[in-house]
């Protein structure tokens, strides 16, 4: 059965998760220019924390998968409590960035425990779907959290902000002791074949190249919306969150029936001509029309290609693969935050989006040409 008290249980946590990081995510950068940084500093904030997750990733998540998903959920959660009350503190942006690597870490372990702990609850023959519903609360987080941040950091400032967010994170901590380990899949049960999945961190830079322009939206489309003109800051995260609130369901179901890789592809394209409806400016009808064609792409994308993946990988190495593709995603999410800032800084905003699109536009054939030699014969993985 899909929807059990568990599943619930563990939406309930991520919901937490996505509404803590992404009062941070879209603020920050804001912070830093207050703090005398530049375009370039402020895309360093999400450039460094994802890249710290990228490279702690394939370890994090096969660890979650030697010493238990709830233990790994339980310090990771207290961890981050304990780093935003440090971003609280810190009075320059050289503190402020020394401290994200670190929360970067504690924020891989916290992804791959709780999508591997989320994939045991799932049916086989429902992955797409299940993992496209516990999806929807990422997606309701990112719908309220960015103008919520807003509010708080107008209102009350950073350091308002990094306190509610510390309390999110303990409210995590407290969740996650309400879970049961798995013991089909504990400590003593898992394999020693090492950290890193390479087949799997092979086809995922797919992941990478349309991950890429994600970075640069969400750590600059709120500067780009404000840079011309248009006063709702969170319309981007709020559109984005709502179509894929609407659609992911529905296309988990439909890709569960059809095959995976049949969507996916079609996904690959829609995110890549997202990030290309930013070329014509900033005003709020290009944002929203962005927005909608990305998130009905970008939005479905991630639990399809879950599920593509996870058909091929034994239970037990769940966090070791769900690790190295959040090493991809991640990778790309820092490399598009750091090189879209410095282009900003340089060139403009319309030269950075032309680049996301790009690197977007290029992981269709990517995938479609790496993807068979990797896993086999395309017809009976389709």
């Amino acid at each position: 059965m899909l929807f059990t008290p568990r599943f619930f249980i563990m939406c309930g946590f991520t919901f937490t998760v996505f509404v803590s990081a992404f009062m941070l995510f879209p603020t920050a950068p804001f912070h830093i220019l207050d703090l005398g940084g530049t375009n370039f500093t402020a895309g360093l904030f999400l450039g460094l924390l994802t890249y710290g997750s990228a490279l702690s990733a394939p370890f994090t998540g096969a660890l979650a998968d030697r010493v238990g998903k709830r233990r790994t959920l339980v310090v990771a959660s207290l961890t981050i409590s304990v780093l935003s009350v440090c971003y609280a503190l810190a009075s320059s942006t050289r503190v402020l960035l020394s401290i994200v690597p670190l929360h970067g870490i504690f924020w891989s372990g916290m992804l791959t425990a709780s999508a591997a702990y989320l994939l045991d609850l799932v049916p086989e023959s429902r992955r797409a779907e299940g993992v496209a519903y516990w999806g929807l609360s990422t997606v309701g987080a990112i719908a309220i959290a960015p103008t919520i941040a807003f509010w708080i950091y107008d209102h009350g400032g950073w350091s308002s902000l990094c306190g509610v967010a510390a309390l999110l994170n303990v409210a995590m901590a407290a969740i996650a002791l309400r879970l049961e380990e798995h013991q089909t899949h504990a400590r003593s049960r898992a394999p020693r074949s090492g950290f890193i999945e390479w087949r799997v961190l092979a086809v995922s830079f797919t992941l990478f190249l349309f991950s890429f322009g994600y970075g640069g939206i969400t750590s600059f489309v709120a500067l780009y919306a404000d840079a011309n003109g248009t006063t709702n800051k969170g319309a981007y995260f709020t559109a984005l969150a709502l179509v894929t609130l609407v659609t992911r369901p529905l296309v988990g179901k439909f890709a569960d029936r059809v095959g995976h890789k049949k969507v996916f592809v079609p996904c690959l394209a829609l995110a890549a001509l997202g990030i290309a409806l930013l070329l014509p400016g900033g005003s709020l009808f290009w944002l929203i029309s962005s927005a909608i064609v990305f998130g009905l792409g970008f939005g479905s994308a991630f639990p399809v290609y879950t599920a593509h993946v996870m058909h091929r990988i034994p239970p037990a190495r769940r966090g070791a693969a769900f690790g190295s593709m959040l090493a991809a995603f991640d990778t790309g999410i820092g490399t598009g935050s750091i090189a879209l800032g410095y282009i900003i800084e340089l060139d403009g905003y319309t030269m950075a989006f032309a680049l996301a699109a790009a690197m977007a536009a290029l992981a269709l054939p990517y995938f479609l040409l790496v993807e068979p030699r990797v896993f086999g014969d395309p017809a009976a993985h389709a």
